[in-house]
């Protein structure tokens, strides 16, 4: 498929998104979020497609936020709509694993993007912030609860009342991104990663993930009860019996085809 705002690239069953609006520093208007959810949708069902990565075109940004001359326009009809929010919750629900690939500035919705998906990898360059306050809104497309729940409230707060940004290396130890590195190995990085998720058994890959997502929004109890069903199924496989012949026999499991 052919996109206005963006490009997507397979190799390797890794599909790379990339937002393609340098010159607006890859904001967020409306043509980016519908080439967005079109992405999504088609590679949710491409077959060549393990994992999804998602970064910005050029040096300066990943995704700076939404696009401001549309927020000027945007009435309380437009914040009960919530079209980026209904974006982003799909994203994060994506059945396949998920990177955001941050090369610059991941601001406002941009953020907001990189915390749906599931892992997040940073040039040493990125800066993070919910600077919504500043414009007398806030983070409307799930950054004040997806925030508290990766780094804990009372950061989260701060970060949102004050519209502060975080550096790389301060995202990574609040536990914000999993990793940093030099700008040019960013994407070898988000290849390694891809490719250690790559290597496990695709089944267990897709549940894992769902039972820890189920489990967020769940107590304890129940959460393990979804552990408990999906670990049940897992064990009538064939991924299961592949990985544990092959660990058995020291050899590679052959998830292809299972």
């Amino acid at each position: 498929m052919s996109y206005e705002t963006i490009t997507v690239e397979v190799a390797d069953r890794l599909a790379v998104i990339t937002v393609d609006r340098p010159e607006a520093r890859n904001a967020l208007n409306r043509q980016v979020l519908a080439d967005l959810r079109a992405a999504f949708t088609a590679l949710a069902d491409d077959d060549r497609v393990g994992v999804v990565a998602v970064t910005g075109a050029g040096e300066r940004a990943f995704v700076a936020g939404a696009d401001i001359t549309q927020l000027q326009h945007y009435t309380a009809q437009t914040g009960l709509d919530a079209e980026m929010q209904r974006l982003f919750d799909d994203v994060e629900a994506f059945e396949k694993p998920t990177i955001a690939a941050v090369n610059g500035f991941a601001l406002g919705g941009g953020c907001e993007l990189a915390m749906a998906c599931d892992i997040r990898v940073a040039a040493d360059t990125a800066r993070f912030g919910l600077p919504e306050t500043n414009l007398s809104v806030l983070p409307g497309a799930g950054g004040t609860q997806r925030l508290a729940r990766l780094i804990g409230t009372g950061r989260a707060i701060e970060l949102i009342l004050t519209g502060r940004f975080l550096e790389a290396d301060e995202a990574r130890q609040a536990g914000l991104v999993t990793s940093v590195v030099a700008p040019g190995d960013l994407l070898v990085e988000t290849r390694t990663v891809a490719d250690r998720i790559l290597a496990k058994g695709p089944l267990a890959v897709r549940l894992a993930k769902l039972v820890v997502r189920t489990g967020m929004d769940a107590d304890q109890r129940t959460g393990q009860v979804v552990e408990r069903l999906a670990q049940s199924l897992l064990y009538t496989t064939d991924d299961k019996r592949e990985g544990a012949a092959a660990f058995l026999e020291k050899r590679t499991p052959d998830f292809r085809g299972r």
